[in-house]
Formats: C-alpha cells, sequence, structure tokens
C-alpha cells in the first residue's frame, strides 16, 4: 500500500510539475505581452539578481531590453548570472551592469548610490528584492540583527538615497518584495535587534512586516512626485533563500520532490516583480501590495498609520539618515 502510495504521489507530483511549467510560461508570456515596448532603454537596479527571484527578474527585463544593474554581494557569482542571462536573453536585449552592494554594510549602501547617482543619468525602476530568511542570530557590520538589517534596514537606506535620482526620473516605480509570512510578524520597538531574545522565524516575519510598512508610509511621502511603490508577496518560491533551514538527511528526496511539485519556479515567483515592473496596469498605482499579479488584501497590522510612521523615523536614526 505504501509503495502505490508513493507512486501516486509522484506520478501525481511529476504531472503537476509539468501542468506548472507550461503554466509559468504562458504567465511569463502574458507579463511580456504587456510590458514589451515599457522597459526598451530604462533602467532597473534589481537587488540580489545573481540567482533566485532576482535572478528570473532581471533576466525578463533584460529580454524587454531594459538596461538592468545587478545590485550583489558576490561579484563572482554576479559574473555568473550575467553570462547565463546574457546567453538566454537572445538577440535583442538590453544591458546587464554588475555593482556590488552587500545590505550588510551601511557604508556599502552609501558607497553603491553614490556611485549610481555619479555615473546614472536616470533610474526608472528599483526592485528591492535582496532577502536573508531565517539565519542563525548573527548581527551586521553595524550592529543590527542580520535579517531587520538587510531585509529592511539596508533597502530603507537604499531606497532614501536613491529618491532624489527617481524623483527626477519620474514616472518611476519602486517595488519591494515581502512575504505572507509577514503575518506572524510584530514590531517590538524595544528590541528591534533581537538582543534580548531571538527566534530566526520571528525576526524573518518582522522583517517582512517592516517592508511593508516600509511601502505604506513611503507611498504617502511620494505623493504628487511621480514616483510610486508597490509591495509583493511572491508565494513559496523553490530557491536557495531556505539555505540556513536544516533538513533531516532521510527527508531531503521527499523534501526535493515536494518542492519540485508544489513550490513556485523563480520565474514562477518573479512574475509579480516583472508585472509591477512594468505593466501599464499598475501605472500611478501605488502603496499596494500584490500577488499572482493582482492586489492582496492585508492584514490591519501592515498598515497601521502610527506603527509605519514610527518604524520610519527610528529607522532614519539607525541608518544615520537623522540624528
Amino acid at each position: 500500500m505504501s509503495t502505490a502510495v508513493i507512486l501516486a504521489a509522484v506520478l501525481g507530483g511529476g504531472v503537476l510539475l509539468v501542468a506548472r511549467r507550461v503554466f509559468s510560461r504562458r504567465s511569463s508570456v502574458q507579463v511580456l505581452r504587456f510590458c514589451s515596448s515599457m522597459m526598451r532603454g530604462k533602467t532597473v537596479i534589481v537587488t540580489g539578481a545573481n540567482s533566485g527571484i532576482g535572478k528570473a527578474t532581471a533576466a525578463e527585463l533584460v529580454r524587454l531590453q531594459a538596461r538592468v544593474i545587478m545590485a550583489c554581494r558576490d561579484r563572482q557569482r554576479a559574473e555568473e548570472a550575467a553570462q547565463e542571462i546574457r546567453q538566454e536573453a537572445g538577440q535583442e536585449q538590453g544591458e546587464v551592469v554588475i555593482k556590488h552592494l552587500d545590505l550588510a554594510s551601511l557604508k556599502s549602501v552609501h558607497n553603491f548610490c553614490e556611485e549610481i547617482i555619479k555615473e546614472e543619468p536616470r533610474l526608472d525602476v528599483l526592485i528591492n528584492n535582496a532577502g536573508i530568511y531565517q539565519c542563525p542570530y548573527t548581527k551586521t557590520e553595524d550592529g543590527f540583527e542580520m535579517q531587520f538589517g538587510v531585509n529592511h534596514l539596508g533597502h530603507f537606506l537604499l531606497t532614501n538615497l536613491l529618491l532624489d535620482l527617481l524623483t527626477k526620473s519620474a514616472p518611476s516605480r519602486i517595488i519591494v518584495v515581502s512575504s505572507k509570512l509577514y503575518k506572524y510578524g510584530e514590531i517590538n520597538f524595544d528590541d528591534l535587534s533581537s538582543e534580548q531574545s531571538y527566534n530566526k522565524s520571528f525576526a524573518y516575519s518582522r522583517s517582512k512586516l517592516a517592508n511593508l510598512l516600509f511601502t505604506h508610509e513611503l507611498a504617502k511621502r511620494l505623493e504628487e512626485t511621480g514616483v510610486t511603490v508597490n509591495a509583493l508577496t511572491p508565494g513559496i518560491v523553490r530557491t536557495n533563500l531556505g539555505r540556513h533551514i536544516n533538513i533531516p538527511f532521510l527527508a531531503k528526496p521527499l523534501f526535493n520532490l515536494v518542492s519540485w511539485a508544489f513550490f513556485k519556479s523563480p520565474l514562477e515567483g518573479a512574475q509579480s516583480s516583472i508585472y509591477l515592473a512594468c505593466s501599464p496596469d499598475v501605472e500611478g498605482v501605488s502603496g499596494k501590495c500584490f500577488a499572482n499579479c493582482k492586489e492582496e488584501e492585508l492584514l490591519p497590522k501592515a498598515s497601521d498609520d502610527a506603527v509605519a510612521r514610527k518604524l520610519w523615523d527610528i529607522s532614519e536614526i539607525m541608518v544615520g539618515l537623522t540624528k
């Protein structure tokens, strides 16, 4: 009986996998059809573009003839990813540029932004994609808990330092990659760096809630500027984001089967990022969150005005924008 069940699961998973691949490509083609004429020659920054959703997002935008700046911590991995993107993009493709960015270092963020402002005459889209998921307790170069420091504070500083360029380039767009796991997060203003206690799952959820609160507050501050900001939740995607999760050796084959059958591919996970970057459907739309290229209703805590404003003020102090 057990053998039959496993066989049925494998066959069912295989059928589902094939169906997902077909649906993924059709979804991608549909999104690209809307964007085909909008991204030609536009400059886009994608953080964490050397793997997973970020790489898939960069690849599709290059196909649309955008000028994509891959902002990555590991330059060698970024070079390898860029080479693959160029090879797969076809004859008519955009430009790929690689720049070093370590979101765990405020100095690195400053250096990156100074270089961008000096070299780039415009910036049309900023995609805050990079993230760390449930890592052991570690601190950033500046002493912040790693997940909160990279997922929220690094992107908070990055976005603020590039706002003038984005405004000069308007209409322009900011996209923030969050997660449905925000639902399990809370903003504890007394322990944002988890020095009193640390739970890696809670810390990740808190950083993703912070992404949504940041989006909510930033949208209000950008009214009448021509710059929009929206968030998205990609769903469960098969990437290396979960490299810090320990899976028992004997369970890995089953986990791999389940992930291939039921998790989204990076391309599927990137659909909302691509949609928000270039679709005319969201022109002028700001302060919203999307899932599967459709607006998603969030829990009230993700749009709490008072918490969002307080988080913004404290984040400004933490990254040194104000004293």
